[in-house]
């Protein structure tokens, strides 16, 4: 050993949540773990969370969507807000996480007035 060597050590660490995504995977046509591989995987970390989502598109394959969010939105309009702002940027291979924050808003919630309260 190296007489008078020393260590120096940077560390820093943070908790990881499973699945690495909460919200949305897309899934390219070639992505390198395949459909199938991701879907089994998932459903062990995840069982019952996400719904399998299969698409007509010639670079994502599916998208695996939580069904928290489909309980606030429509798939189709998940779909629709995806293929305008996210899938142009994605390449044939890639899996992409996405962050897809649902809030519902009322406006102008209206009863009855009742006098005898």
């Amino acid at each position: 050993m190296n007489e008078g060597a020393r260590y120096s050590v940077s560390l820093n660490f943070e908790g990881v949540q499973l699945p690495p995504f909460e919200d949305i995977l897309l899934l390219g046509r070639r992505c390198p773990h395949g459909k199938m591989g991701i879907i089994k995987c998932l459903d062990l970390l995840s069982p019952e969370g996400f719904e399998l989502v299969e698409l007509d598109n010639d670079v994502v394959q599916a998208m695996l969507v939580s069904k928290r969010i489909l309980k606030r939105m429509p798939v189709d309009k998940i779909i629709g807000i995806l293929k305008e702002k996210v899938f142009p940027f994605i390449t044939n291979g890639e899996i992409v996480k996405i962050v897809f924050n649902v809030k519902i808003y009322f406006d102008n919630i209206e009863e009855p007035f009742d006098q005898s309260s």
